[in-house]
């Protein structure tokens, strides 16, 4: 998939994270190339599969 978005003049002076959900991503700045990774940092003694998430 190709995806072009031209900014301009875009002027970003403070950014403040509170939280972050299931999947996020926080992009500033020109790139070239974004490569995606993941960390999976829960015991897995707590991990429950088959469940599926659905929303409140």
């Amino acid at each position: 998939m190709k995806f072009c978005v031209t900014n301009h003049e875009l002027y970003v002076g403070e950014i403040s994270i509170i939280g972050v959900g299931l999947s996020s991503v926080v992009l500033i700045g020109d790139v070239d190339c974004i490569s995606l990774g993941s960390a999976f940092d829960t015991p897995p003694e707590s991990l429950v599969l088959g469940t599926s998430l659905v929303p409140l």
